[in-house]
């Protein structure tokens, strides 16, 4: 039977609980990756985003960012090795903690935003995070685009990993995502991004806006938590896997 990860990036934002759609989006997903309070979250939230995920058995990641709260984490920057290294450790470190506190385990690691985008292209950043995580936890499974640098540098240090695509985001014919300052960049339509989800499952490929098939190693797919109609993308994208009996689970480490 095949098989794959429905991730959601949550726990970004401040405030009032519960926030936005993280709640309504537990029920569909397999896997939560949670922000760390760098380029979005709190103590307060990500305490109880671990505690939602808890209570709906989902699988628990460390979703660690650039410090650039205004920007919320999708603005580039330029950050040496040692110092990507110390802010990946805090970040994971942090949420580690919060699990065990609440007798829960960490399962995976997910780069948020422009340290993901930058780490898949940039080696030295890739073994920087990869240390990082080993240094936590060698179980922890490393979430990073399919393909990535990130991918490969997680792998050489002995981590098990899982290979992300997105169901929401367009594809170039690198198998990298289309940038969002792009038109293009986002699926707004529920049922094309079903469609892109099974043909990357069943098929391992996408086809990326030049109307090429691209070859793509699929583990774990991804649902952005933020979106306008990130609920019912979630519902749908379930339905048709459920209907197609493939499977929903988190990647073992």
């Amino acid at each position: 039977m095949l098989s794959v990860d429905l991730n959601c990036d949550m726990g970004e934002g401040f405030g009032p609980w519960p926030m936005g759609n993280d709640a309504a989006l537990m029920k569909y997903i397999s896997s939560a990756n949670i922000a760390c309070g760098f380029h979005a979250g709190d103590a307060s939230t990500m305490r109880r985003t671990v505690e939602l995920a808890v209570e709906n058995g989902v699988a628990i990641g460390a979703h660690p960012g650039f410090p650039d709260l205004q920007g919320f984490g999708r603005r580039n920057m330029s950050l040496s090795p040692s110092e990507i290294y110390d802010q990946v450790l805090y970040q994971v470190a942090a949420l580690k903690g919060i699990c065990e506190a609440n007798d829960a385990n960490l399962h995976h690691v997910k780069p948020h935003g422009a340290l993901y985008n930058q780490a898949a292209k940039d080696r030295e950043m890739a073994d920087a995070i990869a240390a990082a995580v080993r240094r936590v936890d060698d179980r922890l499974v490393m979430y990073g685009l399919s393909g990535s640098l990130l991918i490969a540098a997680a792998r050489d240090v002995g981590l098990p990993t899982a290979s992300e695509v997105f169901a929401d985001r367009t594809y170039q014919t690198d198998g990298s995502l289309t940038p969002r300052s792009r038109a293009d960049a986002l699926i707004s339509d529920t049922s094309t991004a079903a469609r892109q989800a099974v043909q990357m499952i069943e098929k391992q490929t996408v086809i990326a806006t030049t109307g090429e098939a691209v070859h793509l190693d699929v583990q774990t797919i991804c649902i952005h938590g933020d979106g306008e109609r990130a609920v019912e993308f979630a519902a749908e994208i379930r339905r048709e896997l459920d209907n197609r009996g493939i499977a929903v689970k988190a990647p073992q480490a």
